[in-house]
This record gives C-alpha cells, sequence and structure tokens, in this order.
C-alpha cells in the first residue's frame, strides 16, 4: 500500500495535534485511586499496612470485574503524619488524575489536606483520622469517615471508668486535634453519665514524644485509680509510654483510647501490654466479622500476602475502598459530588466490616466491644 505524500502530511499533522491532547481512557486503563498515610516515621508499620489492605481490597474489586470496567490502580504517599507535607503529596495526587483519595492516620492531617481535595474536585474519604472537625468543620462538604469519631468513643471510655468506680482520673494526651478532641469527648461523656470524678493529672505531649518519664512521674504522683491514655503514634510512641508506665508501676487500670492497641502495638511493647484496657470496632475473628465471607477472603489475602491477620485500621482501609468502588460501579460515575452524596446517608451490603451504614453527615456506624490484653494478646470482653 503506497500513501500519497497528502494523505502522509494529514497523518502527520493528525499525530501532532494527538500529541498536543490529554488522552481519552480506553476500557483497559486502570483508575487511579490515592493512599495518603504516614510510610515513615512513628506511624509508619501501620500506615504502611493500612495501604497493603487497601491495595488487597483492590484486588478483591479487580477481581470481581473492577470499577466500571476498568481495573484499579492504587497509588501511594507517605504524608509523614505533617499537614504541609500532606498536602504537598495531596497535590502530587491531583495532578496524577487520582479519582478518590483514601487518607487519613493524623486528624492535623487530614483537616490541612480536605480543602485542599475538595477544591480540586477529587472525592476524599476519610479512614481513620477522629477529630470531630473532620465531618463538622466545612473544609470538605462531602466528607466521609469510616473510623468512629471522638464523640462515639467517649462514651465507651466514659462508661467503662464509671463501671469501675475510677473516682480519680488522670489523663495523658496527645497535644493536637486528635488527642484533645478524645479527652473533651470522654470527659464530657463522663458528666453526661452523671460520673462524679476529679482530674487528678492531665499531661500533654506532641505526637512524635517518645519519652514519657517526666509526665509518668506527675502522673503517678496523683494517685490516680485510673489513667487514659491517648496515643495515635502506634508505632513507636504507644508502645513507648505502655513500656514507661508498667517501668513506673502507677497505680489503677492503665486505659487506652478506642482504636489504639493493635496488635503491632502490642509486638514492640511486649509483656508491658498485659492488663491495659482498651475498646475497638474491629475483630478480625470475632463475630460479627469471623462469618461474613468478604471478612474472610480479606483475612486469608492478608495473611498469605503480608503474613499478618489484618488489624482495625486495615479492616477500615480496605472498607474505604470497597464502599467507593460500590457507589461508582452502582451510579456508573466517577463523579466527585455523586458518590460522595451515594455514600453520605447510605449504606452498603458485603463489605469486609459487614453492612455498611453511613450518617447524612458521612460517619460509618459502629459498635464498640471493650478488651483486655493477656498474654500478649487482645481478649474481647463479652
Amino acid at each position: 500500500m503506497t500513501i500519497s505524500r497528502k494523505d502522509f502530511l494529514k497523518l502527520g499533522a493528525a499525530g501532532t495535534l494527538a500529541l498536543g491532547l490529554p488522552r481519552l481512557a480506553r476500557a483497559a486503563d486502570p483508575i487511579k485511586v490515592g493512599a495518603l498515610f504516614p510510610l515513615s516515621g512513628g506511624a509508619a508499620v501501620q500506615g504502611q499496612h493500612v495501604c497493603e489492605a487497601i491495595e488487597i481490597a483492590a484486588a478483591m474489586v479487580n477481581d470481581a470485574g473492577g470499577v466500571l470496567g476498568r481495573p484499579v490502580q492504587i497509588l501511594r504517599r507517605d504524608d509523614e503524619s505533617t499537614p504541609a507535607v500532606g498536602v504537598s503529596r495531596a497535590n502530587e495526587l491531583i495532578g496524577e488524575g487520582v479519582a478518590v483519595v483514601i487518607e487519613g492516620w493524623n486528624s492535623p492531617v487530614t483537616l490541612a489536606i480536605q480543602t485542599v481535595l475538595a477544591r480540586a474536585g477529587v472525592l476524599d474519604i476519610t479512614a481513620i483520622s477522629k477529630a470531630d472537625q473532620i465531618l463538622t468543620g466545612g473544609g470538605n462538604p462531602l466528607a466521609v469517615r469510616l473510623n468512629s469519631s471522638n464523640a462515639q468513643d467517649g462514651r465507651v471510655i466514659a462508661e467503662h471508668l464509671k463501671a469501675t468506680g475510677a473516682k480519680r482520673i488522670a489523663f495523658l494526651t496527645q497535644n493536637d486535634a486528635y488527642g484533645n478532641g478524645a479527652q473533651a469527648s470522654i470527659e464530657n461523656e463522663l458528666k453526661a453519665i452523671g460520673h462524679d470524678y476529679t482530674k487528678v493529672a492531665e499531661e500533654k505531649f506532641p505526637f512524635a514524644q517518645a519519652d514519657f518519664r517526666v509526665a509518668l512521674t506527675n502522673v503517678r504522683g496523683s494517685n490516680a485509680d485510673a489513667v487514659v491514655a491517648i496515643n495515635a503514634n502506634e508505632g513507636s510512641g504507644l508502645p513507648a509510654l505502655i513500656r514507661q508506665a508498667r517501668q513506673m508501676r502507677l497505680r489503677g487500670d492503665f486505659v487506652t483510647a478506642v482504636g489504639t492497641v493493635a496488635p503491632s502495638v502490642i509486638q514492640v511493647a511486649g509483656e508491658a501490654a498485659n492488663g491495659i484496657i482498651g475498646a475497638d470496632i474491629y475483630f478480625p475473628k470475632e463475630e460479627p466479622f469471623a462469618s461474613n465471607p468478604v471478612n474472610q477472603d480479606f483475612v486469608r489475602r492478608a495473611e498469605e500476602k503480608i503474613r499478618y491477620t489484618p488489624d482495625k485500621f486495615m479492616a477500615l482501609g480496605a472498607g474505604a475502598l470497597q464502599v467507593w468502588a460500590m457507589a461508582a460501579n452502582e451510579l456508573k460515575t466517577l463523579e466527585r459530588e455523586k458518590i460522595g452524596a451515594r455514600i453520605r446517608g447510605g449504606s452498603f451490603q458485603g463489605t469486609v466490616l459487614g453492612d455498611a451504614r453511613f450518617s447524612p453527615e458521612g460517619q460509618l456506624a459502629s459498635s464498640h466491644r471493650l478488651f483486655t490484653v493477656k498474654d500478649g494478646k487482645i481478649e474481647v470482653r463479652a
């Protein structure tokens, strides 16, 4: 076949034009999803686990046909537990053309990136960060969160403190939107349920702190019936706090904030973790999760891929990806406004978390259970 000079010039012009225009998405092109979590620093191990869980959920979605007939591709980014870095990484993901960003370990980081993603028209789903302002602050009018909020968590800890008769209560609190909000919620709930108590000590610390000996000396001197530790630095800060508290031989119960004690924390803290009290919303091999076939598949894949039984953080990351994928496939669109509106106030069957139900404000409904650490393992209370 011979091409005339005239036809050749037409083809060349068409090619030049094509190079200057964005290529239209083909059916086989992957849909990019951002995963923005700390991959270095004190929460690096947990952040990496969450990203791995999101990738496992993406594989489950892809095995079922993908989203709109296209495979899902996860783009990991490290927010370094720092708001400014989180904003920079969010802008990187926007530039990559992601359809959604699943984020949120540190509440200050989440609060910093909300407006950036909303302004760019990118759907933002918070997996873990707990500050109440994430849903109420107005930075993201389509805010969605899977983890329980500080407000939800406060009641279960308050009820435990009342049930054990703790009258003298000390707080060790991470000094940021998450930690201060968590403490305020617990204290508000203690008042709401009519528990008469005295706050005998209050020590504040930054997220990155790992030496708590001075703070613990002050707490020990208060003779508290219960010490409430609110620390989201599960990689290094919380294990160090647990070990140092045991060395100080604090009087009374050592109660951790909801959802902060994962198996990885216990592994690092060692024997010092035995006896601490906590609460959470997901236990992979307890009902109602143990008999959930989707959760069973997720747990199997995680144990095969990374040789680790999924914790709550991983389940929330996976659940976020699944809920987004279900909404997109149902609506047959990737449009932020439509998907966000479908999730807020909606329900989704067949996720890792079971039947996921969201309030109109975007908060996932959760059920809390208390636990004690015994012989290095989480023992869920009846």
